[in-house]
């Protein structure tokens, strides 16, 4: 299909359009609230790596019967795209979803957040030394804008301390964050969203099992209230809240829109997370950044925006895919336009 055809205005693009972005901002909105949940675990007596471990097998738990109805006549999809299924379960979600927890052990949820999401200029940055692509002018200035407000967000200049391991963490999050968008935005795999994200969560929970049990990694829990700060629960209510709303919910959700969107438009709208984790970090936990934190992280996002608006126009010339349905298990092989991958970075 030639380009000029597939700039023609299709009937149900716009509506597929707004539904991709409502479908991404409820993606946000509940991957926002991972960051609370973890922490109040982890104050708890939990550790990070027990946390992101029941994280997994309670939204593969929840998402196993919808992911087997949907593969029904699809395995051979399975067995074609197992490479892309591994390496997006191995870092799109148990990496990504690890070092974030083991992040905001040590860090501010908002914080740990807004370094993972500094994932768009890593993947320029990559995409310039591996390739020769070079960035355009706005994306390198709205680079250095994210630098100087990282270096304001971590308070570097006031001499506050700084933890060196839960930023290492937070940018193997960023890792993690870019393989997610990238992965999630390819619609050539015959994979319905909802078994890709209920693939992936299998394979972390197995990996991150096994590593706990033969104890590399550490696994620590206890059955104590979770105190958060307006409210104590029983230790299952964000145990349970984290794998269903933060994880099952959010990643199915987040599938759709970026195969709706595109992995470019989709990761501009996520950054949304990062303003809702920073609410619900200062409601629930009472992390409320400084002055020079909050500017910081408001040059981060401008930096991050500047990133992607400076990409290439080329990206977005492909229509994005319009009737994908996230939790409805479809009854037949769903169409998916041919041509090539559309809106993916690396």
């Amino acid at each position: 299909m030639s380009r000029v055809t597939n700039d023609i205005r299709r009937p149900g693009l716009r509506r597929g359009a707004n539904a991709g972005v409502l479908f991404a901002l409820a993606a946000a909105l509940s991957f926002g609230t991972s960051g609370i949940f973890a922490r109040g675990l982890i104050d708890a007596g939990w550790s990070p790596g027990a946390a992101v471990t029941v994280r997994m097998w309670v939204a593969a738990l929840v998402l196993l019967v919808p992911t087997l109805l949907a593969l029904r006549g699809r395995w051979a999809s399975v067995r074609r795209n197992a490479g892309m299924i591994v390496l997006y379960g191995l870092l799109a979600v148990t990496a990504a979803q690890l070092c974030y927890f083991q992040a905001v052990a040590v860090m501010d949820v908002g914080i740990a957040l807004l370094i993972e999401y500094t994932a768009p200029i890593a993947v320029i940055l990559w995409l310039w030394l591996r390739r020769g692509e070079k960035p355009t002018r706005r994306s390198i200035l709205g680079a250095v804008v994210a630098f100087v407000g990282l270096v304001l967000m971590l308070d570097v200049l006031t001499g506050a301390q700084v933890h060196l391991g839960g930023i290492l963490f937070a940018l193997g999050a960023m890792v993690g964050a870019a393989t997610y968008f990238v992965l999630s935005g390819r619609a050539d795999t015959g994979l319905p969203p909802i078994a890709l994200a209920g693939l992936a969560l299998m394979i972390g929970a197995t990996g991150l099992t096994v590593a706990s049990a033969v104890g590399l990694l550490p696994f620590a829990w206890t059955t104590a209230d979770v105190d958060f700060r307006f409210v104590t629960v029983p230790w299952f209510v964000p145990a349970i809240a984290v794998g269903v709303l933060s994880t099952a919910l959010a990643y199915s959700f987040g599938i759709v829109s970026t195969r709706m969107l595109g992995s470019r438009v989709a990761s501009f709208l996520a950054l949304s997370e990062v303003v809702a984790a920073m609410v619900f970090g200062a409601l629930l936990l009472g992390q409320v950044p400084g002055p020079a934190q909050a500017l910081g992280g408001a040059l981060v996002l401008a930096g991050v925006i500047m990133v992607k608006l400076g990409e290439p126009a080329v990206a977005d010339a492909e229509p994005p895919v319009t009737a994908p349905e996230p939790l409805a298990i479809p009854a037949a092989e769903a169409t998916v336009p041919a041509g090539p991958e559309r809106n993916v970075y690396i």
